[in-house]
């Protein structure tokens, strides 16, 4: 049934995109930013009720963040598309609250902060927001397009406070976004470029713009990327390229873990990393 709405959407559109082209193109970015999220189950809410909660203003949003320890090292998890906090539970688990302060976000339009639109500019500003106001940052981890959108926020502010980053399964353009966009509504080309069109009058950059390895440019710090070698969603072969032009980094490659990168394995080689020592431009305490 989904399916078959989206399907019909695409069929709207297209015809849209003859009749009022404006409109066709306003209403087509509008769904590619729109992310849908499933009802929280009574798991994630009992996880959630583990952290010390509150809401912060971001734009025209409130924004969930959650907090657990109370250590002098900072960590910032930011999670990646129709996703919310509950993805790092193992993660949370796993770290010693002693010496630890871990916070996550809900992203716009997901889990428990609200909206229903959420672009990697309007993301990159809230995690430069926070980072300023919360900071100096230890690590900041981030999974698929908050892993992105991470490195976006670096290439923009290559001086934020934070020592160390990790990327898991990092998309590695904005292009493959409106590709796979196309071919789920299966729209039309002309629909596709009224769309691209509009993209590209708000942000004055056309998709291509939004590139891992433009943004690692500018990134100079200590660096971890964990990519699953049968990544359906954000092809690994983005990586290899991406860790050969960043020094400071280094790649794990994963097999039969897919996207989400679900293995104690990753965990472990995650809090591996935020253990290892590292020459401090930002010192958290």
């Amino acid at each position: 049934m989904k399916t078959l709405l989206v399907r019909m959407y695409g069929l709207y559109l297209n015809a849209l995109a003859w009749i009022a082209p404006r409109t066709a193109g306003h209403r087509g970015f509008l769904l590619f930013c729109r992310p849908f999220r499933l009802p929280l189950t009574q798991k994630q809410k009992e996880f959630f009720n583990t952290a010390d909660r509150l809401t912060i203003a971001h734009e025209s949003e409130s924004i969930q963040v959650y907090r657990w320890g109370n250590g002098p090292k900072r960590i910032l998890f930011l999670h990646g598309w129709q996703s919310h906090t509950y993805r790092w539970k193992a993660y949370v688990e796993a770290l010693p609250k002693d010496d630890f302060t871990i916070y996550a976000l809900d992203a716009p339009g997901h889990g428990l902060s609200s909206g229903n639109f959420l672009s990697v500019p309007l993301y990159s500003a809230l995690i430069e927001n926070f980072i300023r106001e919360q900071g100096p940052f230890h690590t900041v981890i981030g999974h698929s397009l908050g892993g992105f959108t991470l490195l976006y926020t670096l290439y923009r502010q290559p001086l934020l406070p934070l020592n160390k980053i990790i990327l898991m399964a990092p998309p590695g353009e904005a292009s493959d976004f409106i590709s796979v966009f196309k071919n789920t509504l299966g729209l039309s080309d002309r629909a596709l470029q009224l769309v691209t069109d509009h993209f590209v009058s708000r942000y004055d950059v056309t998709p291509e713009y939004f590139s891992t390895q433009r943004f690692v440019a500018h990134v100079n710090m200590k660096g971890l990327i964990i990519h699953d070698e049968e990544d359906k969603e954000a092809p690994y072969h983005y990586s290899v390229p991406l860790q050969q032009a960043w020094e400071k980094s280094r790649l794990i490659t994963t097999r039969g873990f897919g996207h989400n990168l679900r293995s104690a394995t990753v965990v472990k080689d995650v809090v591996d990393f935020v253990h290892e020592p590292v020459k401090q431009a930002h010192p958290v305490s």
